[in-house]
């Protein structure tokens, strides 16, 4: 790709899973091949190519209620500052615009630095929380939870309809729905670690021991991105092995359209909202 020349953005397909993998995989992300399936399959995802090679990506993902969320903005590091990161947040909210969507995404500090002044508005913060090495343990197991409970409290905190989402995590192997104490939560398999998430709860308290009782089954690492107000919850998992690995700052570009009832502990992840 010569450095002078403006790169051409192409919508992708569901045959560049294994390219967009590579791209996540050399981030150091978490996403797995069936991760990008979504984004291609349900989205829409922007690329840019240096020869056959897929170099730069960032993906639309609609929702309900004229919302989408912007997400797998990656850069191969042998092309980085050329702007093609900023070409191709432009075509997701240029095709955001002509269909009418409000657009979120959930931004890195250094991400959130540069999508302040395009217009994006902060709302809440997140959390990356990681245990390295969970330490698998006889006590009470969660019980199994169905995904219709899973779908109504995520309505509830996130007002979207993502029920084709959470199921298709569900459908995984390894994936499954448990609950607790008026806690419920999703745990499925990443590339590298398990993830948390969405996780709902009337308390913290039992939003912490709804992970605990998790996290005793698991052998691999396990993350969470859980939301900063959510204080007390942070606070308990930081107290018994849990580290912080990164922030994020959800923002908005668009009009605010939800409605949240409730505020979750964990959300589905920084790529899915």
């Amino acid at each position: 790709m010569d450095a002078t020349e403006a790169p051409l953005v192409l919508k992708l397909g569901v045959q560049d899973a294994i390219a967009g993998l590579a791209l996540s995989t050399e981030a150091h992300w978490n996403q797995t091949e069936e991760d990008w399936y979504i984004f291609l399959r349900d989205g829409i995802v922007f690329g840019i190519r240096d020869g056959a090679r897929l170099v730069a990506t960032a993906a639309l993902l609609p929702y309900s209620g004229n919302n989408a969320w912007i997400s797998m903005v990656l850069v191969s590091g042998s092309h980085r500052r050329r702007g093609l990161a900023t070409r191709l947040v432009d075509a997701c909210l240029d095709t955001a615009r002509k269909n009418g969507l409000t657009s979120w995404l959930d931004a890195t500090p250094d991400g959130a630095a540069v999508y302040g002044p395009l217009g994006f508005t902060p709302t809440l913060q997140l959390r990356r929380l990681k245990l390295a090495n969970p330490e698998p343990s006889s006590g009470p197991a969660p019980a199994a939870a169905t995904l219709e409970a899973l779908c109504a409290r995520d309505r509830g905190a996130t007002g979207f309809d993502r029920a084709a989402l959470l199921a298709a995590f569900a459908q995984r192997s390894g994936s499954r729905i448990v609950a607790a104490e008026g806690a419920i939560a999703l745990v499925r398999d990443g590339r590298t670690a398990r993830h948390i998430g969405p996780l709902f709860a009337d308390q913290a308290a039992e939003a912490v021991a709804l992970v605990h009782a998790i996290a005793r089954s698991e052998s691999r690492p396990v993350l969470l991105d859980a939301v900063a107000s959510q204080r007390a919850f942070l606070d308990g998992l930081l107290a018994t092995g849990w580290t912080i690995e990164r922030p994020f700052q959800r923002m908005r570009f668009g009009p605010a359209t939800i409605t949240a009832e409730e505020m979750p502990f964990a959300v589905a992840g920084p790529e899915f909202g």
